[in-house]
């Protein structure tokens, strides 16, 4: 696979689900078992459900088609953990590159009891069982708009969101992006988001980022493919 970055717009996005054999947790579940026990000790939130992994993308001129398949959660922490040893998989997400009207983006910052905790980006979330369809499609566009519900309290009605999508490739990260844009600047949504965290139980967020230009790209939190769509939006203004 290429393990370059790949940026590019397309139109539509279509994702199903389909069984696959997925040997490697078969191959190291005592890895996957003390993994497991490391990453949640002192998170109790955290538990082993079932996620979807991408098995393979293809584009078609302007439609990007992915196939997942079921695995769980432990199972694809621990592939993370090992350095991504079957390169054939990849983990593939939809994610709302969430804006002001002013422009300036706004990232979130995960929370201690996460498995990325501390880490910068928009609210995601790896699609699960509940983003799949009863005729066997994964609604990405529903997975994106509940994650932002999730992490920053906002909902559809306070935001608008195109309807292209932005493909960032660097595998086995696959990044689906649509933009997702408030009435108001970054930092009134700013100051929105932080009332919400402050008002959930167990926020999954503890703070949340403005980005408005190359400079506030941060290398040590932020991880590499949203470093390269920050380029490549910055490139073109």
């Amino acid at each position: 696979m290429n393990r370059g970055i790949e940026i590019r717009r397309v139109s539509r996005v279509e994702a199903c689900c389909r069984p696959y054999d997925w040997a490697w947790p078969k191959q190291n579940r005592a890895f996957i078992e003390e993994n497991w026990k490391r990453r949640t000790a002192g998170k109790p939130q955290m538990f082993n459900g079932r996620v979807l992994l991408l098995q393979d993308v293809a584009f078609e001129q302007d439609l990007c088609r992915n196939t997942y398949f079921e695995v769980d959660y432990a199972d694809f922490v621990a592939w993370i953990d090992k350095g991504y040893p079957d390169p054939a998989i990849a983990n593939g997400f939809a994610m709302g590159a969430l804006r002001g009207s002013d422009g300036a983006y706004i990232c979130g910052v995960m929370g201690s009891g996460t498995t990325n905790a501390g880490r910068v980006y928009f609210a995601a979330g790896t699609p699960d069982p509940n983003d799949m369809r009863p005729n066997g499609t994964v609604d990405l566009a529903t997975s994106l708009t509940r994650e932002l519900a999730e992490e920053t309290g906002l909902h559809e009605g306070d935001y608008h969101v195109d309807d292209e999508w932005i493909i960032v490739q660097r595998w086995p990260t696959i990044a689906l992006l649509r933009m997702v844009t408030l009435p108001v600047t970054a930092e009134e949504g700013a100051a929105k988001i932080r009332a919400n965290i402050a008002r959930q139980h167990e926020p999954e967020l503890q703070d949340v980022r403005i980005i408005r230009g190359a400079e506030d790209i941060d290398p040590e939190r932020m991880p590499l493919f949203l470093q390269s769509f920050f380029s490549w939006i910055f490139d073109q203004r």
